[in-house]
């Protein structure tokens, strides 16, 4: 028999020692296996359904039955619907640049007024609320249990000609407007009231998490109340407001139904109303590509928000 070479008590409890420190690793099969379902889910849900449209809009017209038929090769796809969605945004005499044109306008003003009414409103939760903060993070969230038809449907009501509203207005002497008479106001209000929750959230998330103790270093000097909310809280919640915006701004470019309720007059139709007009069977194709164009443009700001959010991250590191 051999000898075995004794272990000294040292070098065992230095063996389990560097076991007990060394951190588990998981491999790449191991994360590969966790995004598989989000994967598996998003091409089930994206990818496939988005390779449809598209085959769809560069497909081909039965001349017969009026009804697009996809295309699923490449090689076999037409630019007839691309062509002629071009001529109807770009073209002489083009309807839908005007519809286009709308949206921007009534996207740029409804964001910016819900910023102006949400900023505020998520800045006095996030700082002045104190033991009462749970209550109005409660009255934030109230909407989201509410689906956004029922909420537009109440919105009718108290727009409407012997609504609410034209009832105080009376009462102050302001007349009785017709607010559901196809006025892009209407429309730009509606917008605001649907998708400001969002903004309120996303702002009061960001607000939440900015250290007291940054604001007060500015208050210490010499700075005012107001010089230390542009010098200091202003920049900070930089982020927040750009992430907000963008949940808010995507969404309101493809809206149609705000629209479709609060005014439903083509002055003040939406690209989101062109493109539920276009998805009757002669012009399917139409409307797929329109919607790939608008998915196009709603890329550039998705991008850029990755950008500076990672360019901030790294800066912040």
């Amino acid at each position: 028999m051999t000898a075995q070479t004794p272990v000294s008590p040292a070098t065992t409890e230095g063996r389990r020692a560097s076991r007990q420190q060394k951190p588990f690793q998981p491999n790449k099969l191991f994360w590969a296996l966790l995004a598989a379902p989000g994967m598996l889910w998003l091409v089930i849900l994206f990818v496939i359904p988005f390779y449809a449209m598209l085959a769809i809009g560069e497909g081909k017209l039965d001349r017969q039955t009026e009804s697009p038929v996809a295309v699923y090769n490449p090689f076999d796809w037409s630019s007839a619907n691309l062509t002629n969605v071009w001529r109807d945004l770009f073209g002489r005499g083009a309807f839908a640049g005007i519809i286009a044109w709308h949206t921007i306008e009534f996207v740029f003003l409804a964001s910016l007024l819900s910023l102006v009414i949400a900023y505020p409103a998520a800045y006095f939760v996030a700082r002045f609320a104190g033991r009462r903060k749970g209550i109005f993070l409660v009255l934030l969230i109230a909407p989201f249990w509410i689906s956004y038809m029922m909420r537009m449907l109440a919105w009718i009501d108290l727009l409407q000609t012997n609504g609410y509203i034209n009832k105080v207005l009376s009462f102050v002497g302001l007349g009785s407007p017709d607010w559901l008479g196809g006025h892009w106001y209407t429309v730009v209000l509606g917008l605001v009231y649907g998708y400001i929750p969002y903004l309120i959230l996303v702002l009061y998330a960001g607000l939440d998490r900015i250290d007291p103790s940054l604001i007060e270093a500015g208050r210490d000097l010499g700075l005012s109340r107001a010089m230390t909310f542009i010098r200091v809280t202003l920049p900070l919640s930089r982020q927040p407001i750009m992430t907000g915006m963008l949940i808010t701004v995507l969404p309101m470019l493809g809206d149609y139904y705000t629209n479709t309720l609060l005014s439903g007059a083509r002055s003040t139709s939406m690209i989101g109303n062109l493109i539920q007009g276009q998805l009757s069977i002669p012009s399917a194709g139409q409307g797929a590509i329109l919607s790939l164009i608008v998915l196009l443009v709603l890329l550039v700001p998705m991008i850029y928000y990755v950008i500076a959010t990672n360019r901030a991250s790294r800066t912040a590191a």
